[in-house]
């Protein structure tokens, strides 16, 4: 597995006039299925006399696709390829379509939306994330000052932190990272130094 991705920055529009037919590009930053489906729902309420707002995601590696209508693989299929192609990821891209009463056949379909897709993704700024794992440990207030130059050590984020009875510690680690923090983690833990609650390393 690659230690990064890439994803878009922010939303991109592109629009293209096909033989009467105008075909608008959209695609956003999407990181779960609702957000996808709060994006397509504003797109179409944006495009409510649309003919077709074909689309597809790739979301944490779930791909997904629709034709909305259009002959069947002339469309979604088309576009998801095209963000494949892209090396994008965590994004939804929908083409819509206002017909223009010339028919483009199937061949012309799957041009017009892929060829729309590319432009869209081509005007996209890529911005590099990395791949993390969390971890949660527990540990006492004495120990903290050693931990927290421990996980700044391994570039590790630190999301949450609750102060009880003992400090409860929630951080990200870069995938690269992974293995050797555990095996610091691990010997912590068997000298009685921390606790770790929840391993998500694997």
């Amino acid at each position: 597995m690659s230690n990064q991705y890439i994803e878009p920055k922010y939303p991109v529009t592109y629009e293209e006039k096909i033989k009467r037919s105008v075909f608008i590009a959209n695609l956003a930053p999407c990181h779960n299925e609702s957000e996808a489906n709060n994006f397509l729902k504003k797109i179409i309420s944006e495009h409510r006399d649309a003919t077709h707002n074909c689309r597809a995601y790739i979301i944490n590696s779930q791909e997904y696709f629709s034709d909305d209508g259009e002959p069947s693989g002339t469309a979604g299929r088309p576009i998801l390829l095209e963000i494949k192609k892209s090396g994008f990821s965590n994004l939804m891209l929908i083409v819509t379509r206002y017909f223009g009463g010339v028919k483009l056949g199937t061949r012309g379909l799957i041009d017009a939306y892929s060829g729309t897709a590319a432009k869209a993704l081509n005007m996209a700024e890529p911005e590099i994330k990395i791949v993390t794992r969390e971890f949660e440990i527990s540990l006492e207030y004495s120990q903290l000052g050693l931990i927290t130059h421990t996980l700044e050590n391994y570039n590790s984020e630190i999301i949450n932190r609750i102060y009880n009875e003992n400090v409860v510690l929630s951080f990200r680690v870069p995938l690269d990272h992974c293995d050797a923090i555990l095996k610091d983690l691990n010997e912590f833990q068997a000298r009685g130094i921390l606790k770790i609650l929840e391993n998500l390393s694997k």
